[in-house]
């Protein structure tokens, strides 16, 4: 049964909400590995994602409940705010520290999250929840934040307060997302171009392998390591920042420089991917989803052969899309090693291709994915309507 928020809001706190907000969730449609090699991203923000209602109190606490976990805390304004364990609400608890620490005049608020965004499957939900905390609070106390600053604080308490070193395509996706446009994001400069991207008959199918993504940390920490390695063997002789900052010619004329084969096809994959985002935001532009699908199975075969980020289960989603013809392109979205893959799907297809790709999955893998529909949503904001749960 469908449960209005507001509902659940009085059920837990006694009165009524008196703002809702709603911060989306992302895919990086194109452009994987790229962000700290300072090229081009092209993330959009999905149609699900995390509400946030609240209310002040004169209590001078917060107060954290969600309907997606059983923690709940109350936490007074004047103390020092740290990381608690591994629990959800230090996401909201960082943002406020950050505010603070900013010297930024708060008052209590009573706080009731619920997220539609599958926990763990690498589309972003802890972006989700920093954004929307973030914003609501510039919101409400008039602290005169622009977004972009509210991008940036949320990457800061990623990175500080709850110790995960990411780059900023999550925050800023969410935060900056529009309906029907991908972002086409210099990830060195934060300059950025909405793109168009109708997808017409089309809608985005992520497909969740439901596979622990043991191995993300350990090998995105490797795969940095191997591109610092490429760029310092290039820099002998180009004057380059970024491997990013040369296209694919220029790769080919001066590879050599790069002696271990497997570096070198790190490399490759970085520079060519990054040369495939432009591509692709010319193909969305001119509504061509047979060359953007293209492009999204190239860009998953070189993120399996050449950076090998990839793995059987991301593979064998990608492997039965190729076999469908209500399917435009496909690949991995994401760090790799599990997680999510994306596909372009008919929309009038969509419970066909969700049937038929968890049945070929299940025989290869021995348990089921999840397999959700969205489109391209926009980016964090109050809501003024009812929310439903």
């Amino acid at each position: 049964m469908r449960t209005d928020l507001k509902q659940e809001f009085i059920k837990r706190y006694g009165k009524e909400a008196t703002e809702t907000y709603f911060s989306p969730g992302r895919v990086n449609l194109i452009g994987e590995h790229i962000d700290y090699n300072g090229g081009l991203v092209m993330p959009c923000a999905i149609t699900f994602g995390s509400y946030l209602l609240v209310s002040p109190n004169n209590d001078n606490v917060f107060r954290f409940k969600s309907l997606n976990f059983p923690e709940q805390a109350e936490v007074p304004m004047h103390t020092e705010h740290k990381k608690t364990g591994e629990v959800w609400y230090n996401y909201p608890v960082g943002v406020i520290a950050h505010f603070l620490n900013d010297g930024k005049e708060l008052q209590g608020l009573d706080m009731l999250f619920y997220g539609d965004i599958p926990i763990g499957s690498g589309l972003s939900s802890s972006a989700s929840i920093e954004v929307v905390t973030a914003f609501a609070l510039n919101d409400l106390f008039t602290a005169d934040y622009s977004r972009l600053d509210l991008v940036k604080l949320s990457q800061s308490v990623e990175n500080k307060f709850i110790g995960v070193n990411c780059g900023i395509m999550d925050q800023f996706a969410v935060a900056f997302g529009e309906k029907n446009k991908a972002l086409m994001l210099n990830c060195d400069t934060l300059d950025y171009q909405a793109v168009d991207s109708n997808l017409g008959d089309y809608l985005l199918a992520i497909i969740n392998t439901n596979k622990p993504r043991k191995l993300a940390e350990s090998k995105y920490n490797e795969r940095v390591e191997e591109c610092q390695t490429a760029l310092a063997a290039l820099k002998q002789e180009l004057d380059i920042n970024h491997l990013c900052d040369i296209d694919a010619e220029t790769f080919k004329q001066y590879k050599y420089l790069i002696t271990d084969s497997v570096v070198q096809g790190r490399a490759k994959h970085v520079v060519e991917e990054n040369d495939r985002v432009k591509l692709a935001a010319k193909a969305l532009s001119n509504n061509n989803l047979a060359e953007f699908g293209r492009l999204m199975y190239a860009s998953h075969q070189s993120l399996r052969d050449l950076y090998e980020v990839s793995g059987v289960e991301l593979d064998t989603v990608v492997d039965y899309c190729k076999t469908n013809p209500d399917v435009a392109g496909a690949r991995m979205t994401g760090a790799g090693f599990g997680g999510c893959a994306i596909a372009l799907v008919k929309r009038d297809a969509f419970d066909k291709f969700s049937k038929e790709v968890t049945g070929y999955y299940n025989d290869k893998i021995g348990y089921a994915p999840s397999v959700y529909a969205s489109l391209i949503g926009d980016g964090v904001g109050i809501l003024k309507e009812t929310v439903k749960s």
